[in-house]
């Protein structure tokens, strides 16, 4: 049976963060996925991610998204690819809802830097976007957006590069504790290691082996519009921050025009409830795409409704929607990260770090506590 010090199960975008940190720490590391790097089957993918400081979901957040800002920059500088792009981020909404108070509740806990506009303000600034007189609008210069598969893919080659062994096409059947170690076992063989870190994504119910953590899978759909030529300048990167609107149909959020396909558009609320991660359906739901495009003519009405692409892809919900992060309440040599609830993979450097300092020392000065998973126990 081969023999490691850690074994990594999952290599999407926390995964992956999690060999690179764990073999530069001097690790003999086996990262073992069913996909290839970079794959589209589960959340990791759909060419960009928001990134954001002044975090309305919890103010506990900030200070991990300054060191994934740092790691993401650090390994930008290590492998020669852009990753993270601080194009800033409008957004808007009712000024006492829960995303502009939470945002600037960070901001201020945090002395963050963010501007408050009016809509008549934030309209004049940019004029692709509409907001009714009566929201209040946030502005954040350092967020941004990072480009998802490439920091996969970069964390992924940095790992191998310094030695690790990433395996894919390999479906993992589950894992034991034996001995000093723990045993994984695949559909190629069982491996051993002496640790193991456990960030399936959308399959983590099976593999957790925590009853108290109830995870829901839900799907999510992203869409492409390419703009009316005369407006095209006016939505491009470098013109045309990120955007979010807290619109009373949902909860939405979008980038510039990128490339050809143009202004990708999704809704963070809402979703279908999944039962089989492997058999998702990713046709295009009308539905949604009905929402989608009555939230462009409201509030990005020069964009038009030319569809150039649509996309799909996973959310693994926690119950509080905060993420399940910590060393496995009955196995300490095993640390999980799992129920990053759609709003996780900014965070992936970080983790990653996080990951490898609790698979190795058994602790982190990352704070972190407050996502542990014996919350729930």
């Amino acid at each position: 049976m081969r023999m490691f010090d850690v074994i990594v199960v999952g290599l999407g975008g926390i995964g992956s963060a999690a060999a690179f940190h764990l073999v530069s720490r001097g690790q003999r590391v086996l990262g073992l996925d069913r996909f290839p790097i970079a794959h589209d089957k589960g959340s990791s993918h759909g060419q960009t991610r928001l990134i954001r400081l002044a975090y309305f979901e919890h103010p506990d957040y900030v200070p991990l998204l300054q060191r994934a800002y740092e790691l993401w920059h650090d390994l930008e500088a290590r492998t020669g690819r852009r990753l993270l792009v601080e194009s800033g981020l409008v957004m808007a909404g009712p000024g006492d809802g829960t995303v502009i108070t939470g945002a600037l509740a960070s901001a201020a806990a945090h002395g963050l830097e963010v501007e408050r506009l009016t809509a008549r303000e934030a309209c004049h600034r940019w004029p692709v976007f509409a907001v009714p007189e009566s929201w209040a609008v946030v502005h954040e210069r350092r967020a941004g957006y990072l480009f998802v598969e490439a920091c996969v893919a970069a964390h992924a080659e940095a790992a191998q590069e310094a030695g690790a062994t990433l395996e894919t096409g390999v479906q993992v059947h589950g894992w034991r504790a034996e001995g000093a170690g723990v045993i994984v076992s695949t559909d190629r063989g069982d491996v051993a290691a002496e640790r193991l870190v456990l960030a399936p994504g959308p399959w983590a119910t099976d593999l957790l082996q925590i009853p108290a953590v109830s995870l829901t899978v839900l799907r999510k759909s992203l869409f492409w519009y390419r703009p009316h030529a005369f407006v095209s300048q006016a939505f491009a990167a470098g013109a045309c921050p990120c955007f979010a609107f807290d619109a009373p149909s949902g909860f939405f959020y979008g980038f510039p025009a990128l490339d050809q396909r143009g202004v990708k558009i999704a809704e963070h609320s809402g979703g279908h409830l999944v039962t089989d991660p492997l058999s998702v359906d990713r046709a295009t739901d009308a539905a949604e795409q009905r929402a989608i495009e009555a939230i462009i003519a409201t509030h990005l009405p020069t964009l038009g409704t030319a569809q150039a692409d649509h996309a799909v892809c996973l959310y693994t919900m926690s119950p509080d929607h905060h993420f399940v992060v910590g060393l496995h309440p009955d196995h300490d040599r095993v640390a999980i990260a799992a129920g990053f609830s759609g709003h996780g993979f900014k965070f992936a450097s970080v983790m990653g770090s996080a990951l490898a300092d609790l698979a190795t020392t058994g602790s982190t000065s990352l704070p972190i506590g407050f996502l542990s998973p014996r919350r729930f126990c």
